[in-house]
């Protein structure tokens, strides 16, 4: 697509530009989605050919008084309650002389050059129903490794544990919700005194440095073990041991190196038990997804999407909510014969989690619950009868660890699992006979074989 240079070396296209409209989703968002549109104002695109839409989900913060004071060109549609995701299709049903949309979250900070590798993407292939971008985490990161002895948990949990890590702090204030554990880790967990996890025996932990900041020369790394223990603390300074205990434990750690990006999403992936993915996710962003891919799904957080893609397919399901609902309308689309590519050079920094934390009871409860109706509306039907019953099976699994056997012992049960999970599948059934009607529907409009299908799904 030839055009004038622009300062990041791409071009912007010779004469009128795409008219692409730029639709943000804000509940509640506050500094994040002023941060957010003020990014959309500095790309390099004419700004009367990127006209801005934000879908407020009825918020009470003030934010949408603080966009029209300080975006007054900024359109905003106001939803009368909180809609969830879906609400986006209050921008979508109406895209007459829109020759392309994008959708950005609210916590997500494009690049200048963003927008033309997503345009150059669509306009390369008329079958292409998306282009996704690459969605890196907001701040770059740092690196410690954790060491210690394990012990397993006991029977039922076969986990080796070495120790919980529980808060990381620089200068005083947590940025845990910030960090992870990049290898060694498993998963966030919440317990009454709020999110941690789990080492095993070797763990990475990633220390966040926001953009533009330089690396912090001490950090404070808050450890809990389950008895009395040596851990080893290696942050690229030397290495150094650190006694901890069943209390939390402040551990003061020197830092150094040169801090790197991680990747959030470059597309996105279903696996073959039907659980969907970002395609990357935590992994450090050495160049190996910059080359264009065709991918089964894309990612709502940063994307371009065609209007005619739209119109065959349909917007969002309203019943999903919250999660799964793109890679849901991304699955409707292969059936239809719709592909999708990323656009790896257009580049936006995502704070991950920002809305609903990662690991909280309302995602637990929407990712299990809408991975079950996804399935249940576009999958093989040996595939999602396999899954359905696969789930009611793990839950009696966690019911006879966490609550039979604890009971057994004379011990106090702990049902937190057991009871989402059966939330998960009581909304899971309310919603099955409206989600059947879609299946049978979509089923007569399909022109991808179930063979076919199958060949998009990552083995687990």
């Amino acid at each position: 697509m030839p055009g004038a240079p622009v300062a990041d070396g791409r071009s912007v296209p010779a004469g009128p530009a795409p008219l692409v409209r730029i639709v943000v989703l804000n509940w509640n968002g506050g500094e994040l989605t002023l941060r957010c549109l003020q990014h959309l104002h500095d790309l390099n695109w004419p700004g009367e050919r990127r006209p801005i839409v934000v879908v407020d989900n009825a918020s009470t913060d003030g934010s949408i008084e603080a966009i029209e004071q300080s975006f007054p060109d900024v359109e905003i549609r106001r939803n009368d309650h909180n809609g969830g995701f879906p609400a986006n299709n209050l921008a979508l049903a109406d895209l007459t002389g829109v020759d392309y949309v994008a959708l950005v979250n609210n916590d997500a900070f494009v690049e200048p050059g963003w927008l033309t590798p997503l345009v150059e993407t669509l306009e390369g292939s008329s079958e292409l129903g998306a282009a996704s971008s690459k969605l890196v985490l907001a701040p770059r990161f740092v690196d410690v490794r954790i060491t210690t002895s394990t012990f397993v948990p006991g029977p039922g949990d076969g986990r080796q544990l070495g120790v919980m890590v529980r808060d990381l702090l620089v200068a005083g204030c947590s940025v845990w919700s910030d960090a992870h554990i990049a290898e060694g880790g498993w998963g966030p967990e919440q317990d009454r005194d709020g999110a941690f996890e789990w080492t095993n025996g070797s763990a990475v932990l990633r220390v966040p440095v926001p953009m533009g900041e330089v690396v912090p020369t001490t950090v404070r790394i808050v450890l809990q073990a389950e008895r009395r223990k040596e851990v080893r603390i290696d942050a690229g300074v030397g290495t150094f041991l650190a006694d901890v205990d069943r209390r939390p434990t402040g551990v003061d750690v020197s830092v150094q190196g040169q801090p790197y990006d991680v990747v959030n999403n470059v597309g996105s992936v279903v696996y073959d038990d039907g659980a969907g993915a970002d395609r990357g996710w935590l992994d450090r962003d050495e160049g190996q997804y910059d080359a264009p891919a065709d991918v089964f799904a894309w990612c709502g957080g940063s994307v371009l999407l065609r209007p005619a893609y739209l119109r065959d397919v349909g917007l969002f399901d309203e019943r999903f909510f919250l999660y799964y609902e793109d890679t849901d309308l991304s699955w409707r689309g292969r059936l239809r014969g719709w592909g999708y590519r990323t656009a790896p050079a257009s580049v936006a920094r995502h704070v991950h989690a920002a809305t609903s934390q990662e690991g909280s009871p309302v995602f637990a409860y929407h990712v299990e619950r809408n991975r079950l109706l996804m399935l249940l509306k576009n999958a093989p039907a040996r595939m999602a009868a396999h899954e359905i019953w696969r789930f009611v099976l793990v839950t009696g699994s966690y019911a006879r660890r966490d609550v039979v056997r604890p009971l057994m012992r004379a011990r106090r049960p702990n049902a937190t699992t057991v009871r989402r999970r059966l939330g998960s599948f009581a909304g899971f059934v309310r919603l099955s006979p409206s989600v059947l009607a879609s299946r049978r529907h979509a089923r007569r409009h399909s022109k991808m074989s179930d063979t076919e299908m199958k060949k998009w799904l990552l083995p687990r």
